[in-house]
């Protein structure tokens, strides 16, 4: 059996653990580097630099797959359109789908690899995703939409680990592990530097007050323009004589307005999702829902028809958006997912 795996690499600790490991499990060991993006801010010759000197210790070869394209088609203008349509978006579920276990698991395969592994904190046994043992790293959420045709191929060494015994380990593991350990860990959101606004101020003029309403419509208050404003944010915006906080409940971009209200307006109950990433056949069945990656897990019951799930929470949830993803577990198992579409 050809024992070849192709490892992602990022230039972070988790990534370059994993080279390591499986090295010593005795794989045949090669990196791949994803160029995602154009930045011009060292972003890329920074990482790569942290991979070229863990590729020295480990003497392994890495490739450079520029998708830069891809994914700027893909995930980056799917980003900036959720918001300026009033949705939240997901990046990071989309490119694990469409770029990770997609692009770089084909590239991965046309190399000659028999498996490519991540330094993502996840399980798999090549036919479902499981929560990882560090609940507070898991990332089985994120991965809860790549094609179940994937998960035989995929590898995650870093299943039964905590963060920071990765972090400690590779700090005494060698000078090139120590120099990651020492760097500010990137953020979730690769291609984000501050925050989300500054990227979608490139593309369009979101600086542009407008009208809070409240449930009924009514006048209420001025806000800095929707795209500002996700679900259940509670900040950024004015309420006149307000005494109680109020959240953002709904967003209107076609007249630029937001409507809030107080917390119980963003109590919901039921739930319909669209772009159904299944693992079971089942499509009537009781589960768990996460509604958003943060949040705890919901007892519901799921009921799939027309290509549409229709989730019936039996406690309710609160601040869902449209756009985000809804997971659904049986116990620490994925079992398929959904996109939500709306929710009452």
């Amino acid at each position: 059996m050809n024992k070849k795996v192709m490892v992602g690499m990022s230039g972070g600790i988790d990534s370059s653990v994993t080279a390591y490991m499986l090295q010593k499990d005795g794989y045949e060991v090669e990196g791949v580097y994803l160029k995602l993006h154009n930045r011009t801010d060292g972003y890329h010759e920074r990482n790569l630099g942290y991979i070229e000197d863990v590729a020295k210790f480990l003497n392994i070869k890495y490739h450079i797959l520029d998708l830069a394209d891809k994914f700027t088609a893909e995930i980056y203008d799917y980003f900036v359109e959720s918001y300026l349509e009033g949705t939240t978006p997901n990046p990071c579920v989309k490119c694990n789908k469409n770029i990770k276990f997609g692009a770089m698991l084909k590239f991965a395969q046309d190399q000659g690899s028999s498996y490519l592994a991540t330094g993502h904190y996840a399980k798999t046994d090549g036919k479902f995703f499981y929560e990882a043992d560090d609940k507070t790293k898991d990332q089985s959420y994120f991965l809860s939409q790549v094609d179940k045709v994937a998960l035989p191929f995929m590898m995650f060494p870093l299943s039964t680990y905590k963060k920071e015994d990765i972090v400690k380990f590779g700090a005494e593991l060698d000078s090139a592990y120590k120099r990651i350990t020492e760097k500010n860990e990137s953020q979730e959101i690769c291609f984000v530097e501050t925050v989300y606004t500054d990227v979608i101020k490139r593309h369009s003029n979101i600086d542009r007050p407008g009208k809070v309403l409240d449930e009924k419509g009514n006048i209420v208050g001025v806000h800095k323009g929707y795209a500002h404003y996700t679900i259940g944010k509670r900040r950024g915006f004015t309420v006149y004589g307000a005494h109680d906080p109020h959240f953002v409940t709904k967003l209107n971009p076609k007249d630029n307005t937001i409507t809030v209200g107080k917390k119980e307006a963003l109590e919901v109950n039921e739930v319909v999702g669209i772009n159904l990433n299944m693992f079971i056949d089942d499509i009537d069945f009781d589960c768990t829902v996460k509604l958003r990656y943060r949040s705890t897990s919901t007892p519901c019951h799921v009921k799939i028809e027309n290509k549409k799930a229709y989730i019936t929470l039996k406690e309710a949830a609160f601040g869902v958006a449209a756009g985000q993803l809804a997971v659904f577990y049986d116990g620490q198992k994925v079992i398929g997912s959904a996109w939500i579409e709306s929710t009452k």
